[in-house]
């Protein structure tokens, strides 16, 4: 990305497309690219739309998070939402075991993220950008955000569970970082084999029969 300029081209080429807009798979070099950090390139409006888009991209798909890069856009720009209440036949346990939990619709903005403590989660993982596959990812259970909303206003928190999940994993696609990267490959799996196979509340038997260690 060459400045301003570029961005706001690549920007009103978006918003140009019809909605839901396609999401980038895995191979494209805009993926793997450090995305350059968002300084307020883009007008009011335009910033808005490309957010709306985002949001409703993100839902169609469907997926908890999407980060700009996901939609070709090399710039630090992220949005996430879990509406945990409506995964119908998930049962209470899953959730509970997992830390699934509503996570409000947000706007991450040059975002980052810190661990906290020593304690780590291992579970089944997917990626709108890696389609048809989930791995097992060894994740800090609790980390601090840091981060701008579309305001520009700063913002931290401190998540934990699946909240803390979805935003290390949108936060690494804008460092060029695919789930896969901190994945156990063994534990690789196409989204068919997790609904048959380990769809448990923990990857336990997953690990035992695939033949990988977890935390």
């Amino acid at each position: 990305m060459k400045g301003e300029r570029l961005l706001t081209d690549l920007v009103d080429e978006l918003l140009a497309r019809p909605l839901p807009w396609p999401i980038v798979q895995a191979g494209d070099p805009v993926l793997r690219n450090p995305a350059l950090p968002y300084a307020g390139e883009l007008a009011d409006g335009t910033l808005a739309a490309l957010i709306e888009g985002m949001k409703v991209t993100m839902h169609e798909a469907p997926g908890v998070g999407l980060a700009a890069p996901q939609i070709g856009l090399p710039v630090r720009l992220a949005v996430v939402e879990d509406r945990a209440q409506e995964r119908p036949g998930v049962p209470a346990s899953t959730l509970e075991a997992r830390g699934i939990a509503p996570l409000p619709f947000r706007v991450l903005v040059n975002p980052r993220y810190t661990p906290l403590g020593e304690e780590r989660a291992a579970f089944f993982e997917g990626c709108l950008s890696v389609h048809g596959w989930q791995a097992v990812v060894t994740r800090p259970l609790r980390v601090r955000l840091e981060t701008e909303d579309e305001t520009g206003s700063s913002l931290e928190e401190e998540l934990a569970g699946w909240p803390a999940r979805i935003v290390q994993h949108e936060t690494d696609h804008l460092g060029g970082t695919l789930y896969l990267d901190r994945a156990e490959l063994r534990s690789l799996s196409t989204h068919a084999a997790v609904a048959e196979r380990w769809a448990q509340p923990t990857p336990e038997n997953a690990a035992k029969e695939l033949g990988f260690e977890l935390p």
